[in-house]
């Protein structure tokens, strides 16, 4: 069928259909435009990937919600993620600083090993920071969190690997 008469697609009709709303919805949002129209794109990428388009039904803008929801959460953790890191590197003389490329490739990896410690089981977690961070001994961490010892190694363990797996 030649390109002129043939059927569109139930993404064109989508997009046809709802992108407008959509820009306008992630606009007063996101208080930016240009932020925005990048979600919205995102929006209807993800779709487009998706196997869920031709299953939308009669409320495709709740899916679209739904979808777009997720992603203006994501701006918001890379903002704050971003925000924290030059806030941490701003006291750096100007000749140690890292280049903006070395810098959204920090950001970029500091958003990987975010996500990887949200998907963690909550004790793994909090077992692993206190490890980390905190710098407690695994009986420290025992005590603290009223588990044995190899509980504690097996959270440390479990952790390390999807760290790991980040890499």
């Amino acid at each position: 069928m030649p390109a002129a008469t043939r059927p569109p697609e139930p993404i064109e009709v989508l997009y046809s259909d709802h992108h407008g709303w959509l820009l306008a919805w992630l606009r007063c949002r996101l208080g930016d435009a240009c932020d925005a129209a990048d979600l919205a794109h995102d929006t209807f990428v993800r779709l487009m990937a998706s196997s869920r388009t031709a299953s939308l039904g009669h409320e495709p803008r709740a899916f679209l919600t739904h979808v777009a929801k997720g992603l203006v959460a994501d701006h918001w953790r890379r903002r704050e993620v971003e925000r924290a890191y030059l806030e941490a590197i701003a006291h750096l003389p100007e000749p140690e600083a890292p280049s903006p490329e070395a810098r959204m490739l920090i950001i970029e990896s500091l958003l990987r090993i975010e996500a990887m410690l949200a998907g963690l089981p909550g004790r793994t977690r909090q077992v692993f920071l206190l490890a980390q961070f905190d710098e407690l001994t695994l009986q420290q961490i025992s005590e603290r969190m009223a588990m044995p010892v190899i509980t504690v190694r097996r959270h440390i363990h479990k952790a390390l690997v999807a760290c790991m797996s980040v890499a």
